[in-house]
């Protein structure tokens, strides 16, 4: 059987897996169930365990943290560990050990401290992780006979067979086949690209509680099939229970992850290291065959140019870059952890420091998440116990997300009063909230056996409700609902919103009960209501609200409130935040507006509010568009769109299922000031890349002119094959430590992105500066100590391998900063005490045993004093190119 036969055949019974659920989508709820060995009541404890074992963990394979080992083995594949190790066979073939011996521990230098720094990073992320908890309701029995009750589990102990409770907000953990479902609306977006919900029922029938007793077949796309739920997509609104199919590899979502682990699209992070990456080895691609043949044709030993072009290529490899990318990210994951901050994804340190606009939806996130229910009034703003017990029944019976406007009007009821409505009354229905009705109802039946009808209990959003209401209980008596009562209602519930308040409007109808059939109740029925008054909450801002956007605006990040309130409350809680508004665009003006002509709007607008899930991501969406780097906060279901969309999505540990999958960063802890310090390191993480890779690709650029230079003119090598190697591997461990240096305090201050021609342009102006001293060195070394025959070959090169070490060394520190060196900005401790070690090598080795193995002898002691002269006499004229590159460029980095 060829490769190709077996790899097809694992894909087939992988899709054969993941289609399970979409076979039972035609099967009666029975037969599905038994297929199973499955039960309504829910699966006994021991069975679960015994299927948990069977079936593994409801993981898919790209969220299965790596093992050591693999990520030890990933650390050493990129393209430079790959050309290293060429080079070492090469050298081995030709017998060259001492070369071999190089290579093979600069390989695993540039490996192992790559994959320590990912190790850790893995670590102390999955320790956070696990305190980010994603459950599903499910029903299960500790015995056989015992009824089945409700409990919340981890969403990867999940076992076929499971019966599931969905409502809005949670996603759905599995392929699952539906057995009942109210009004369910379910986002399929992550599967499908389509924004817009769609809705699932277990049967075309239309009555309260439906069952599955109805096949639906000949369905456009399996996808779209109406009684069957797919891992990863979330609900939109509504309820169902559903019993679970398939879980982990052998959902659908899970088979498409098998086959797309490591093809995730690269982030501009990844693609501006790959030019890069590719430009220094395109570079060494050319340069190296030149030195070979030059050095062969004036040198006429073909076999020592060859060994020194494999040098060469050597010294041209930025080796370094994989194990200092990935170190600095890690360390900044590691240094977000150490604040609570969950990083789900290293580069998204990397957009934190490249963010200039952050978007936020006030609720939850700039405000506390403790609403507090202050006041219950009626059309006149006077306390009034009817719109709270009218509110506390709709709380009450209502089974999709209860917000924290649920959470405070019972807790309310319950702490503050001695009302007990749900005892007189039994639920009938219930009408989903939903974002495009902004509103929620259910129907009760009150137990008075007199009392012959159903009552509609709604409540949302004031205008939203004030459209549906045709008579409000206005001084005292039940008024049609004339202009002249909507506008003294809506001076109440502006007056609050003026003084910080969310208001939202109750109201009710009574239906009389149909005898002949089961009523059946949906948003047609929110009609004709009768407005009863408000319930009033206070939401007040965080305490580091105010601190955090201060700060966030001093380092160039411009705030955003992107929110499905209104404008006035929103305006109220941007005072308390010291937050100023420069424009306030609402969602109905928006809805008017082209994308031109919201992207004129955007930049100058502080407050979006009265915004739909799908308005917040299209703003994002133009944002980018504009050029900006995006980041999102948010904690709702309305939210998961944008923070899909956002360059970086932030949201918070008690935000819903959906928010959190599709954040990319989690806060643990309620302090905003963590995003000020997320984008420090960004900043700093992106600075510290930054150096290694303008460091490298100057050096390397300098390099090629001086070695070129002297193959053309000197009758010898200007070093030997050995001693290049032995100065690369010197001058790579002298940056081991630049994930840990310093950053500029003004480099910090602004959004920092990727720019690639910046980089070519620092390496055609500062390269060369480097070989106008080492041909300086070369005539020093000629002239001054007569090294210019082959007897005195050694000197030459011990001259040119210490001042080569040394000026690469150094310009470390000249290239690490904007200012002046040491005196305006000093390199962290770490990287003070390895440079100065490698310099204290470099200059040590030639009077040592090894640097006699290595060919070199020791130099006299009035070659230092050139030595110095000519270091500062370097330092000094990269610091005037580098003043007027600043003045010419505007930046350094």
């Amino acid at each position: 059987m060829t490769k190709a036969t077996r790899n097809q055949r694992s894909h087939t019974e992988q899709m054969r897996l993941s289609m399970r659920v979409v076979e039972e989508s035609a099967t009666s709820i029975d037969q599905v169930l038994r297929t199973l060995n499955s039960n309504k009541q829910g699966l006994v404890e021991n069975d679960a365990l015994s299927r948990l074992k069977k079936f593994g963990k409801n993981e898919v394979s790209h969220e299965k943290p790596p093992t050591w080992y693999g990520q030890l083995l990933q650390s050493f594949n990129n393209p430079f560990v790959y050309i290293l190790i060429g080079l070492a066979v090469v050298s081995y073939l030709t017998e060259d050990v001492e070369a071999t011996i190089i290579l093979t521990i600069m390989v695993v230098v540039s490996g192992v401290l790559r994959f320590v720094q990912e190790y850790r990073s893995t670590q102390a992320a999955e320790k956070l992780k696990a305190l980010v908890s994603t459950t599903a309701t499910v029903k299960r029995r500790n015995r056989l006979d015992n009824p089945g009750e409700q409990r919340e589990i981890p969403i990867n102990e999940l076992v076929p067979g499971d019966i599931i409770h969905l409502a809005a907000g949670d996603m759905i953990p599995a392929d699952v086949r539906l057995l009942s479902s109210k009004d369910l609306f379910v986002s399929q977006a992550v599967l499908t690209g389509e924004s817009l919900p769609v809705e699932k029922y277990d049967t075309l029938g239309a009555v309260v509680e439906k069952r599955a007793d109805v096949v639906v077949q000949d369905q456009v796309s399996f996808l779209d099939s109406p009684t069957i739920c797919f891992m990863g997509t979330n609900v939109i609104s509504g309820t169902a229970i559903a019993v679970v199919v398939a879980t982990g590899d052998r959902t659908y979502f899970g088979s498409l992850a098998k086959n797309i682990v490591g093809k995730r699209v690269l982030t501009s992070f990844e693609q501006g290291v790959n030019r890069v990456s590719w430009l220094l080895i395109g570079f060494m691609a050319v340069m190296v065959p030149i030195v070979f043949l030059i050095n062969g044709i004036t040198k006429g030993n073909w076999f020592d140019a060859f060994l020194f072009g494999v040098s060469v290529a050597v010294g041209l490899t930025p080796e370094m870059l994989p194990m200092i990318v990935t170190a600095n990210l890690a360390k900044g994951s590691v240094a977000m952890a150490n604040q609570k901050v969950v990083v789900k994804r290293l580069n998204a340190i990397q957009n934190f420091g490249a963010m200039d606009v952050l978007c936020t939806d006030k609720t939850g996130t700039l405000t506390q998440d403790k609403i507090i229910l202050e006041r219950h009034i009626d059309l006149h703003g006077y306390e009034s116990h009817e719109p709270l017990q009218y509110g506390y029944l709709n709380s009450y019976y209502q089974t999709g997300l209860k917000n924290l406007l649920d959470v405070a009007v019972l807790e309310h009821v319950e702490l503050n009063t001695k009302l007990r409505p749900s005892e007189g009354y039994t639920k009938v229905d219930e009408i989903p909230f939903d974002f495009v009705r902004r509103r929620m109802s259910v129907v009760v039946e009150e137990l008075n056996p007199s009392h012959n009808k159903h009552i509609l209990i709604c409540k949302g959003a004031v205008e939203e409700i004030f459209n549906i209401c045709s008579h409000a209980k206005y001084q005292g008596a039940i008024t049609r609902m004339n202009e002249f009562v909507r506008a003294d209602g809506m001076r109440v519930t502006q007056q609050l919103n003026e003084d910080g308040f969310r208001v939202i409007a109750v109201a009710y109808k009574e239906i009389p009960i149909p005898q002949d059939t089961i009523p059946t109740y949906g948003a047609k029925d929110e009609c004709d209501l009768i407005l009863v008054g408000y319930l009033a909450f206070l939401d007040p801002p965080k305490d580091s609200a105010s601190q955090a956007i201060m700060a966030l605006q001093e380092h160039g990040v411009a705030v955003k409130i992107i929110t499905g309130d209104n404008d006035i409350v929103t305006r109220k809680i941007c005072q308390e935040v010291d937050l100023q508004i420069d424009g306030i665009l609402l969602g109905s003006q928006m809805e008017k507006m082209s994308d031109e002509q919201l992207a004129d709007m955007v930049d100058t607008t502080t407050v979006f509010a009265k915004m739909s899930p799908i308005q917040k991501a299209q703003i994002i969406r133009v944002l980018r568009s504009k050029g900006h780097t995006v980041g999102y906060m948010g904690d709702g279901i309305n939210d998961a769109a944008a923070l899909r969309d956002a360059d970086v999505g932030i949201s918070v540990d008690t935000a819903v299922d959906i928010a959190k999958e599709s954040a990319d960063i989690i806060l643990l802890e309620k302090n905003l000031m963590v995003l000020e310090r997320g984008v420090i390191e960004g900043r700093r993480t992106f600075a510290n890349i930054l150096k290694y890779l303008n460091m490298t690709a100057s050096s390397n650029f300098g390099n090629v002119f001086s070695v070129m230079g002297s193959s053309a003119f000197l009758p010898f090598l200007p070093m030997q094959p050995i001693q290049l190697l032995t100065q690369n591997l010197l001058y790579d461990i002298s940056q081991i430590t630049i994930p840990f240096d310093n950053v500029d305090k003004d480099f910090l201050k602004k959004p920092q992105k990727w720019n690639v021609p910046n980089i070519g342009r620092f390496m055609l102006f500062i390269g060369p500066v480097s070989s106008i001293f080492d041909y300086v060195t070369f005539i020093v070394m000629w002239f001054v100590f007569d090294a210019n025959t082959p007897e005195e070959v050694q000197l030459f090169n011990s001259g040119w391998f210490v001042e080569g070490l040394l000026s690469q060394t150094l310009i470390v520190h000249m290239i690490r900063t904007s200012r002046w060196p040491f005196l305006q900005s000093t390199a962290s401790l770490p990287v003070l005490l390895l440079t100065g070690i490698i310099i204290a090598i470099g200059m040590v080795i030639p009077f040592t045993p090894l640097g006699a193995a290595l060919g070199m002898v020791p130099l006299p002691m009035r070659y230092f004093g050139w030595l110095w002269a000519i270091l500062g006499a370097y330092c000094l004229l990269t610091q005037a190119i580098k003043l007027w590159y600043i003045r010419i460029f505007g930046k350094w980095l």
